[in-house]
């Protein structure tokens, strides 16, 4: 099934959304968002509030009081977000629905990108894994999460959902934390909302072209498996900015974008910001 922007969106399930209004009174820190595994919170409340989860100081609110939560694949499905600025605060207390999440095999591999067993090769693969840590790293500033986000390819066609459990060449592997769009090499990705480039690699072992970008506190999505790269480390970029052209290279079976996001080392489904 080829989908175009307009029908990605439209084929988003919006369980667990958040609205106001009615909801107000029982929604303090005006959250939005979708309460389920994978999922996220986009809330506003006091200028550089201190945001809690579950008792843990995790970030703090822009300047124009904005902040977002997310929530892991398999994390709890209750939580406690709270706000504390001064002598004020406020929370929500919220119950998440539990996600579902397929198995999926994947044959054909590669072997050294399933198992892999060469002493440099694995000394490669550490190396990279720092570089990745420190791109995940990144703290900005900033809120441009705060009007979600728009496709990052033009037409696609969704092969991998968002979470599933991966069979790789017959061996179980760990979840699948990212959504692959199928699209032909050389198809233009853009950045799906504004952010600064935090990792931009041409050939990473596993990815392939690899591009991070921060979309501010910590909300980071990556664009794996790319033929070629168009921004660099420490760019600053705009919603709808050429970031890359779909490929094949790394742990890839044909041309395809795969498209994942963290926040504060947990798995988000990047996807599900395509209708907050």
């Amino acid at each position: 099934m080829t989908l175009d922007r307009r029908a990605l969106l439209g084929g988003m399930a919006v369980s667990g959304l958040l609205t106001s209004g009615a909801q107000a009174q029982a929604n303090p820190l005006n959250l939005r968002g979708r309460a389920v595994q994978g999922g996220h919170m986009i809330g506003r409340t006091w200028p550089h509030a201190l945001i809690f989860v579950d008792g843990e100081a995790l970030t703090t609110a822009s300047t124009d009081g904005w902040f977002i939560v997310g929530f892991d694949r398999d994390g709890p499905l209750t939580t406690r977000i709270t706000a504390r600025s001064a002598a004020q605060e406020t929370s929500a207390e919220l119950t998440l629905s539990e996600g579902l999440f397929p198995s999926h095999s994947i044959n054909g591999l590669p072997q050294s990108t399933v198992t892999p067993d060469d002493p440099a090769l694995i000394e490669r693969i550490r190396a990279e894994a720092q570089v990745k840590a420190d791109g995940y790293a990144s703290r900005l500033d900033a809120d441009f999460f705060r009007d979600g986000f728009s496709p990052p390819l033009e037409t696609m066609r969704v092969t991998s959902a968002w979470g599933s459990q991966r069979i790789l060449n017959g061996t179980p592997a760990r979840p699948h934390y990212g959504i692959d769009l199928a699209a032909p090499t050389g198809a233009p990705i853009t950045a799906p909302a504004a952010g600064r480039v935090t990792l931009a690699e041409p050939d990473f072992h596993y990815e392939g072209g690899l591009v991070f970008i921060d979309h501010g506190q910590g909300l980071i999505t990556a664009y794996l498996h790319q033929s070629r790269l168009e921004v660099a480390t420490g760019q600053d970029v705009y919603r709808g900015q050429l970031i890359g052209r779909v490929g094949a290279r790394g742990r890839a079976t044909g041309p395809h974008l795969c498209w994942r996001m963290k926040w504060r080392d947990r798995n988000l489904d990047p996807s599900l910001l395509l209708r907050t």
